[in-house]
């Protein structure tokens, strides 16, 4: 029996609702799907319907929403500020200076992206029930039905054990939220703590990953699912936080062990051309093990796409501000890198990852000025004297298809990638007392760096830093806090024990004294 503790809730998260309009919200049919009175059941060919749904509410707003990724990204040392102007949004400047006051508990922004993960795990409970509505009219002989029902709810219950994660790295001690069902528990639920959720994704992931498909998300059936090394990849990345920086931890263990077993599975490989990774060349490329998918109906890649999304929640919101004179390489100048990362690799003569990395308005962000990216997109400065802009997030104008010039239009969102694998693998065995310079290096060679014998665990580190730096899920602030090292970086504003996580919004209190 698992030790960790199961908390069975509503159907509605704790959001401002009455029963009424939670009902309500419980009448919306899922998303690529009929409503449960219209659909048979006994038709195994609908059965990834509510799994396809699941997906999309992940790439529809629940983990690329622009407030949650500039909230994320605050938190980090990589990033200068949230808006162009520090004045443009005093509670995002607060969260970055971890202030955890009154005005960040109740600011809005904190609340949506509550709302945002815990509107995914509703819509992956509720596609749990949709499957299990599928698997009781499967005939008990039709073991191909009864194994793809198991795999479908498996892709379903990563996406969920994922946004536990997001939740707990951001808010600390919450929900484990499993059941779609008894609203009368509504406001009585209770917190797990950060352990706990951990605990809970690793036994999921336990579950699931046999149920997986053995194959790298690009080979899929459905091109771009979820497959066994995803979950592989999630169980070691909450193994890596529970260990924290105890070399002595049991986890660090089942970290080695389930990297060891992706990488012996020789299906996966770093990207060779890190520039293009980011871009449409990179799109489900080997080294990706999640990626939420998006379409402009141009150049649609797999088949769990969201077709005709608003760009500006994610990509344009982190593109070049100030007048670019017509030019689709533009956007809302939202968490611009800071000079702190840029000087991290311009020091290291991390070129290939500085390339990546950092793009720039203008000549130090002078309006009156302008440089030409290496894709040959020519950019301008910004009233705001913002320097640089995200290259992980800016797609050239040539690979943009012609009639559709959105930035970052038919561009997928990459989450979770083989580079991960290599150096959460070499981290555990240098943790362990082993050798990692061969994984270690892999990741170095690829950036065109050299090897480096008895890698340390400090040097890891740093390569963590150069390789996920703007990478928008928030991995620089969560290997400082498992490792840390928070308050020798941030300094006197980091309070250890209470600056790890942001306050649960007051209006999930108010809905809930026990999230107090």
């Amino acid at each position: 029996m698992n030790t960790f503790k199961y908390i069975l809730i509503a159907s509605c998260i704790a959001v401002p609702l009455s029963m009424t309009s939670c009902k309500k919200f419980l009448d919306k049919p899922l998303e690529n799907q009929q409503r449960s009175e219209e659909i048979d059941y006994s038709n195994p060919a609908l059965m990834y319907s509510p799994v396809s749904g699941v997906y999309r509410s992940a790439a529809d707003d629940n983990l690329v929403h622009w407030i949650d990724l500039s909230i994320r990204c605050m938190r980090d040392d990589d990033y200068l500020q949230a808006a162009p102007s520090p004045n443009d949004n005093p509670e995002l400047m607060a969260i970055k200076n971890f202030q955890n006051d009154v005005t960040v508990q109740s600011y809005w922004g904190l609340n949506q992206s509550w709302i945002s993960y815990y509107s995914l795990v509703i819509a992956a409970n509720n596609a749990l029930i949709e499957l299990d509505n599928f698997a009781a009219k499967i005939p008990a002989g039709n073991s191909k039905d009864l194994n793809l029902n198991k795999q479908y709810k498996a892709e379903v219950r990563f996406l969920r054990a994922y946004a536990h994660l997001m939740a707990s790295r951001l808010f600390g001690n919450v929900p484990i939220l499993i059941d779609s069902e008894n609203i009368g528990r509504l406001a009585t639920i209770e917190k797990s703590t950060a352990a706990q959720v951990r605990q809970f994704i690793i036994s999921e992931m336990n579950e699931c990953i046999e149920a997986l498909e053995d194959a790298r998300p690009n080979q899929s059936i459905h091109i771009g699912a979820v497959t066994k090394y995803t979950a592989l990849l999630l169980k070691a990345k909450a193994a890596a936080d529970l260990a924290g920086n105890d070399n002595s931890s049991p986890h660090w263990e089942e970290v080695l062990d389930a990297t060891n077993k992706i990488i012996a599975s020789n299906k996966f490989s770093l990207y060779p051309n890190l520039y293009e990774l980011f871009k449409l060349p990179g799109k489900l490329a080997n080294e990706s093990l999640f990626e939420l998918q998006y379409s402009d109906f141009g150049v649609g890649t797999g088949d769990i796409v969201r077709p005709g999304v608003d760009w500006g929640t994610f990509f344009r919101w982190q593109g070049p501000s100030g007048d670019q004179k017509g030019s689709p390489i533009s956007g809302a100048g939202w968490v611009p890198p800071s000079q702190n990362i840029v000087d991290f690799l311009t020091n290291r003569g991390d070129n290939e990852r500085l390339k990546n990395t950092i793009q720039y308005c203008g000549i130090n962000g002078n309006p009156a000025t302008s440089v030409t990216t290496p894709s040959g997109d020519v950019v301008y400065g910004n009233p705001f004297g913002i320097k640089y802009f995200n290259g992980k997030a800016y797609l050239p104008k040539a690979q943009m298809t012609e009639g559709r010039m959105e930035y970052g239009a038919n561009n997928n969102v990459r989450i979770l990638r083989y580079a991960d694998v290599l150096l959460l693998n070499a981290e555990a065995k240098v943790r362990k007392g082993q050798n990692g310079d061969e994984p270690f290096r892999l990741v170095r060679e690829r950036a065109k760096l050299g090897a480096i014998a008895n890698v340390t665990l400090n040097q890891i580190l740093d390569e963590r830093r150069a390789e996920f730096a703007c990478e928008w899920w928030g991995e620089r602030f969560n290997d400082l806090v498992r490792t840390g090292k928070a308050k020798e970086v941030f300094g006197a504003k980091f309070i250890p024990g209470v600056s790890e996580s942001l306050p649960i919004p007051q209006t999930q209190i108010d809905a809930n004294p026990n999230f107090r």
